[in-house]
């Protein structure tokens, strides 16, 4: 069956309905579309269709080992995905969703899909648009990743896509500029499997506005907050004389040598494979590109 590239103004109302529609019908037959978000234009397709996201991928030119986030309708949604959601990370949605935060979660293992490379996770979110809230109220839950090939600029327009995209996807909509207002940037990717959780992109969410909710998350370098840290370090109690080792003994370690012993190893906690491997800028549209998915 030969696939004609249809493109849709979403700025028109009856062009929109129409394009929904024809959206929706190609992502049933395992197509690609591009849809605006709140950061910028995205290549969608089925999350539960394997042959689907491997068609995503060839389209950006992306292997398996960086899998595409997943973008649902709302936060009801949440718990049909993911297992073993830390009370944290239910605070964090209802504070920011929608918007541009993607929550790396344990995956629900009776799920059958295969995004790729996940180790047992699933990166979500909820986009702060309207028409692709709306698209993803008629199609359940989408893989989508920026419009644009791997190590290219991301696609602010529809047409922009279609430039590096072509005809690797059946329907584009439209909607003009993604942002509307301001500079683009990617949501911010925080990995809710770790304890304490850890942001794993930085984006468009600022580290201060999620510590108001999450106090212990720590930075992209791993770090806590200064003044957290601080509140909970033990005071330094009085110094006993008699048990002090004295200077030169094998019980006084130099500088160099007790740094060394006190370098924090890798925790080896599993990570997701989007957030072991940042993408590049301009690369993961969930929120996400690093300009950005």
């Amino acid at each position: 069956m030969n696939h004609v590239t249809s493109r849709f103004d979403a700025r028109d109302s009856q062009e929109l309905e129409t394009g929904l529609e024809a959206a929706r019908a190609a992502l049933a037959e395992n197509r690609c579309i591009v849809m605006p978000t709140d950061t910028v234009y995205g290549i969608a397709a089925d999350a539960f269709s394997a042959q689907a996201v491997a068609t995503l991928l060839a389209a950006k030119g992306r292997g398996r080992s960086m899998p595409p986030p997943v973008l649902i309708p709302q936060a009801a949604t949440l718990d049909g995905l993911a297992a073993d959601i830390p009370h944290f990370a239910r605070e964090l949605a209802a504070r920011f969703w929608p918007g541009a935060l993607t929550l790396i979660l344990h995956a629900q293992p009776s799920l059958t899909w295969d995004l790729g490379e996940t180790r047992g996770t699933v990166a979500l979110r909820v986009p702060d648009d309207e028409i692709a809230r709306d698209l993803l109220k008629l199609t359940g839950p989408l893989a989508v990743s920026s419009a644009n090939r791997t190590g290219q600029p991301a696609a602010d327009t529809a047409e922009a896509a279609f430039d590096q995209l072509g005809e690797t996807v059946e329907v584009y909509l439209e909607a003009g500029p993604r942002p509307a207002t301001g500079e683009a940037l990617g949501s911010t990717i925080i990995d809710c499997t770790l304890t304490p959780p850890r942001v794993v992109r930085a984006g468009a969410l600022a580290l201060e506005l999620l510590r108001e909710v999450v106090p212990e998350l720590l930075d992209a370098d791993g770090q806590p907050d200064p003044a957290t840290a601080a509140a909970d370090a033990p005071e330094a109690g009085p110094a006993d004389e008699s048990e002090a080792p004295e200077a030169g003994t094998a019980e006084a370690p130099n500088a160099a040598t007790a740094a060394d012993s006190e370098a924090p190893a890798d925790s080896g906690a599993p990570l997701d494979a989007t957030a072991k491997q940042a993408p590049p800028r301009g690369e993961d549209a969930a929120g996400e590109s690093a300009r950005a998915s």
